[in-house]
């Protein structure tokens, strides 16, 4: 079955279930699940521009207002939930997205997303395909409701694992293969965070605030206990005067008793076993790397912005090796944020959609342009607000 066999994407009514003549096909994966590539979004985005002059498509993408562009935004980990997708089986080709992750994972996802147990689902080597699915599931619901706001999107950001959903949303990725992929980074990812105890930490600073500073005096506190090589540095820029920073236990523990010293107003140890996007993640790199190797990269055919620096994907080498850099590399989510929504003074901001479970992306948008934040919409992974008051 190709990636997005059962799946189809529904554009103007048009079903592409048996894909589109010309249409670009993927080689046959040698991943689970695997297989001839089917016809999916990216299959009619590139069909949209056959019988173009060269340049074309671009040229009159540039020319589109930009109140009728769209960006679509894909969470991480952390936002999953007991129950996440429920309301998403009732739209075309979803149940068939879990079921070929079944074959992917080797266990039911589904199942899992919907009832639980809660500490599994948190686990990272489950939690981080979860949100990937659920994330695309919620692309389903949005095409289904409101098609031109897919057909319409010009850019698209994923934070941590959620850039590998934006990447297959764009067309860069297939989704069995991607799915892999986050598979082995997931499970690379937790067998790291179970060597070394360690965590992390969300900060919120005054202007004051010196993180570096801070993080190198708590790695001299964790060297006088007899830690070598201690790590703490900042994982995450979220938004101006928000920080996550993540490393050895000890270090956090000495950044949260000492926080008034380094203007912290408040601090919050997350619900997370690991300290991920930071060196000690360095085992998961090699497995991911390998995989990423094998599977195809194509150029997105929609701008994807990467964690690493905030800056536009060019071609598919950038991306397998930038995806492979992110694990050990901060998530630069801030910086992302103002790369997209820059533009002249006086220009209106797209609609941005936050597709998948929770919100917490719509709320980071919020602190960091707060206009841009002002026509963000939220494709959750439950009911619809609208339907559950009829």
């Amino acid at each position: 079955m190709g990636s997005w066999a059962a799946a189809p994407w529904r554009l103007g009514g048009c079903s592409v279930r048996g894909g589109l003549r010309g249409a670009p096909r993927r080689r046959a994966s040698s991943r689970p699940g695997g297989g001839d590539r089917a016809a999916t979004l990216s299959d009619l985005l590139q069909s949209s521009v056959e019988g173009e002059e060269p340049g074309a498509a671009a040229a009159r993408r540039e020319r589109r207002p930009p109140r009728e562009g769209t960006v679509l935004l894909f969470p991480g980990q952390g936002s999953q939930f007991v129950g996440m997708g429920r309301e998403l089986l009732r739209f075309p080709g979803v149940r068939d997205m879990y079921r070929q992750a079944e074959r992917v994972l080797g266990y039911d996802l589904l199942s899992l997303c919907l009832e639980g147990p809660r500490d599994e689902l948190d686990r990272t080597r489950h939690c981080q395909p979860a949100v990937f699915v659920a994330s695309l599931a919620a692309v389903e619901k949005l095409n289904h409701q409101q098609p031109k706001v897919v057909q319409s999107c010009v850019a698209a950001a994923g934070y941590s694992v959620g850039e590998f959903a934006a990447l297959v949303f764009a067309g860069a990725l297939d989704f069995a293969e991607a799915l892999y992929a986050v598979k082995v980074r997931a499970e690379a990812m937790q067998k790291a965070s179970e060597a070394v105890p360690s965590g992390m930490l969300s900060v919120i600073g005054r202007r004051e605030a010196n993180y570096r500073f801070a993080c190198l005096e708590a790695r001299k506190h964790c060297e006088s206990l007899g830690i070598e090589n201690p790590v703490c540095a900042i994982s995450n820029y979220l938004f101006p005067d928000s920080r996550v920073i993540a490393g050895h236990l000890q270090a956090l523990e000495f950044l949260q008793e000492n926080a008034r010293k380094y203007y912290f107003t408040r601090t919050k140890m997350l619900p997370v076993s690991g300290a991920f996007h930071t060196r000690l993640m360095e085992p998961a790199v090699e497995p991911l790397a390998d995989v990423l190797k094998s599977i195809e990269i194509q150029k997105p055919l929609v701008c994807v912005y990467s964690n690493v620096d905030g800056k536009k994907y060019m071609h598919s080498k950038h991306i397998q090796k930038l995806l492979v850099k992110q694990v050990v590399s901060p998530v630069m989510w801030e910086q992302t944020m103002h790369s997209v929504y820059e533009r002249k003074q006086g220009t209106e901001f797209p609609y941005t959609y936050e597709v998948g479970p929770g919100k917490q992306l719509g709320a980071i948008l919020k602190k960091c342009n707060l206009k841009a934040w002002k026509q963000y919409n939220h494709v959750d992974a439950l009911e619809d607000e609208e339907a559950a008051e009829t």
